[in-house]
């Protein structure tokens, strides 16, 4: 179960996480360089607008000073006042700044255009990236940590960077090209009023940095949080029949209610603090705009300042609060993107299967004898699963491996399919070392149907040529006949068109199964693996099964892994395991001969069966 953050934790490695997040977009450096260019020239271009407007303002007021002086002081009616009035040298600054103000638009909207590209690229790239992680994961990782986190870091993680990239990236461009600009333009106007702005911004950055810098705990905490809810919701979805029979809702909708509750907790305390951001920062800029009005109005008066620089200093200092208040309000959607592309990376730097032994060894003709040699295993090193494991497996035999939950079953099929392998000791196959086979090479030799069925969204051929994409429909055909599902099959409206749903809830249990046994047969692999396939289906469907079980196997070696004993007596071998070693061996009547542990749990079955 993935750990989850509480609101203490500083995140781990987030200027790692921000290095590997820009490394990431160097695919798409070109268009985002050019981005970058469009936000800076149409930044530019906004900035320019005060300054005009400040000369428009000043030609007004200089003609209509001259008008006044020319009339002795006295002010002159309304079409004197007009006709003195520069119209030309007017019209032209206006026509510039409408100018400016279109390319400003245009600019940007080019820049948007490339950004959202970028963005859809980066999640296309971050989730195959993903799922070709997964891929390469060991088995262990799967049975470590939960569905629902994967997920949501694949989904909700990916989607929060990918979304944020185009919108951040272009805001904070453009906030930063604008404060320079701003910055240079105000100091053209007046120095000392320049710096009685710059006074308000280390205060500003300093209070927003603390602030932030909880608020990242938090969204750290969130993104987490959020996995683990998905796969509470994604459990109680997929079991929702064993909820009600075992009378579990209110349980859990309690256990649903706190993982809400700590996802609730996280997420307001991180809105809470990025959202300081803004107010805090709009006090320092307030007070220096105060000050500026109060300071600038004095200069004006003395004739240290004309009019018209006046109001465009003040524009200018409005503008420059304005990405100094944009970081601040991005501040947030920064954090959540940092905090979910450390996630992203966390997942990505996940320890991967071991490589496969090079050269790797091959087998040209698969005769199917299994030996195991001294094998030891434990998925937890304190507790050993697998304890000096020895026998040996002629090819075609049938081997039965029974025992009591926890003996051991599930993991010999672990280690012989190279899910994990041995601590010590080693598995040949005809003579040749698994472990110096390629993991593919040795999967591919076994052909597996297990109690828990898997079959995905599509039409039924789809799901049977899963293990061999070029069956041919004869094949198909060949191998539902022979395991009892072809009459089921066409008497469906669709036949082998027919869709299964996303659960596989439209089929019976028991036609799952024979239809993974057909889908076994037409992959046609040299040796099958059985695991608990007849324990969830009623007796007839079972004999079926055993039926199709038989022409399966027939001269492959064969694993099976069985609760009812009655199903394997017919073994060539069997494995009866507890505690991780093999205490007896042999064949059914031997071994209900030697009056041990199979025979106790065969009785016992059958007693059961008995009084049932």
């Amino acid at each position: 179960m993935p750990r989850m953050m509480n609101g203490s934790e500083k995140p781990k490695k987030l200027s790692v996480a921000f290095k590997r997040f820009c490394l990431s977009l160097r695919p798409w450096a070109v268009p985002i360089t050019v981005a970058m260019l469009l936000a800076i020239g149409s930044t530019v271009c906004t900035i320019f607008g005060p300054k005009i407007l400040g000369q428009m303002t000043d030609t007004a007021v200089s003609d209509y000073g001259t008008a006044i002086m020319q009339a002795g002081g006295k002010i002159p009616d309304p079409e004197t006042l007009s006709s003195a009035l520069n119209w030309t040298k007017l019209g032209n600054l206006a026509l510039l700044l409408i100018f400016l103000f279109i390319l400003s638009g245009i600019l940007n909207y080019i820049e948007g255009v490339l950004l959202s590209i970028v963005s859809a690229h980066y999640a296309k790239k971050m989730r195959s990236r993903i799922l070709d992680k997964i891929s390469r994961l060991p088995i262990s990782y799967f049975d470590r940590h939960q569905f629902g986190d994967t997920l949501s870091r694949m989904s909700n993680d990916v989607s929060m960077v990918s979304n944020t990239l185009a919108d951040v990236l272009s805001r904070v461009i453009s906030s930063v090209t604008m404060l320079v600009g701003i910055l240079i333009m105000m100091m053209t106007i007046s120095f000392w009023l320049s710096i009685i702005a710059l006074v308000a911004v280390p205060f500003s950055l300093i209070f927003v940095s603390l602030v932030a810098k909880k608020a990242q705990t938090f969204f750290r905490s969130q993104q987490a949080t959020l996995g683990s809810l998905n796969s509470t919701i994604e459990e109680d979805y997929s079991g929702q029949s064993i909820i009600k029979a075992n009378s579990y809702e209110a349980t859990a909708i309690e256990k649903f209610g706190r993982t809400n509750q700590h996802l609730y907790d996280v997420s307001w305390k991180a809105q809470f603090y990025s959202s300081l951001a803004f107010p805090i920062t709009h006090v320092f800029t307030n007070l220096s705009y105060v000050l500026i009005c109060v300071v600038g109005g004095r200069m004006a008066i003395d004739g240290d300042l004309l009019i018209g620089s006046v109001q465009a200093f003040l524009q200018y200092v409005s503008q420059f609060n304005r990405p100094i208040t944009e970081v601040s309000q991005i501040a947030s959607s920064i954090q959540q993107t940092l905090a979910a592309s450390e996630r992203i990376y966390e997942f990505l730097d996940e320890t991967e299967e071991s490589p496969d032994y090079e050269p790797a060894l091959t087998i040209e003709k698969v005769q199917g004898s299994v030996e195991f040699h001294e094998v030891n295993f434990s998925y937890d090193k304190e507790k050993p699963i697998i304890k000096n494991f020895s026998v040996k497996i002629q090819p075609g035999m049938q081997v039965a491996i029974v025992g009591p939950t926890g003996a051991g079953k599930t993991t010999i099929i672990n280690l012989l399919m190279r899910f994990y392998d041995p601590d010590t000791g080693y598995i040949t196959i005809d003579d040749v070392p698994t472990k110096e086979m390629k993991r593919a090479d040795v999967r591919k030799l076994f052909g597996m149907v297990l109690q828990d069925t898997w079959l995905f969204s599509g039409t039924i051929e789809e799901n049977l040529k899963y293990g061999k994409p070029s069956a041919t429909h004869a094949d198909i055909l060949k191998a539902t006949e022979a395991s009892s599902i072809h009459h089921f099959i066409e008497s469906l409206p669709q036949g082998y068109k027919t869709q299964i749903s996303e659960d596989s809830d439209n089929i019976s249990a028991g036609e799952k199964q024979l239809l993974t046994i057909a889908r076994a047969m037409i992959a046609d692999p040299p040796m099958m693996i059985l695991d608990e396939a007849t324990s969830n289906v009623d007796t007839r469907t079972e004999q079926l099964i055993q039926d199709a079980f038989v022409k399966l196997t027939h001269g492959r070696t064969s694993f099976v892994i069985a609760h009812r004993l009655s199903t394997i007596r017919n073994s060539d071998l069997i494995l009866v395991m507890k505690e991780g070693n093999i205490i007896e061996q042999g064949i059914h009547d031997e071994l209900l001969a030697q009056d041990g542990f199979y025979a106790e749990l065969y009785n016992s079955q059958f007693a059961d069966d008995e009084d049932a």
